[in-house]
């Protein structure tokens, strides 16, 4: 806690004195560097993951239709070009 009354004594015997008053957040968390990176490094990874995942899903050839049936089914809803 730095509230309180600092005293600077010099070497001509003269005394300054401060008053600190500090607000502190109770709700407030420390972000310094070790933090941030960790942060960046989650949310780094966790796209990676999204990504492939993704891609896994995507990328599998089951159910996938051929050209002519894709066209028959856009013509069958009315929305063939």
């Amino acid at each position: 806690d730095p509230r309180g009354t600092y005293t600077c004594e010099t070497d001509e015997k003269k005394k300054f004195s401060l008053q600190v008053h500090y607000r502190m957040c109770q709700n407030c968390i420390e972000v310094d560097a070790p933090t941030i990176s960790g942060i960046v490094v989650a949310d780094v990874v966790a796209t990676i993951f999204l990504a492939v995942a993704v891609y896994c899903i995507t990328g599998q050839d089951k159910g996938r239709m051929s050209r002519g049936e894709g066209r028959a089914l856009l013509a069958a809803c009315g929305w063939g070009w």
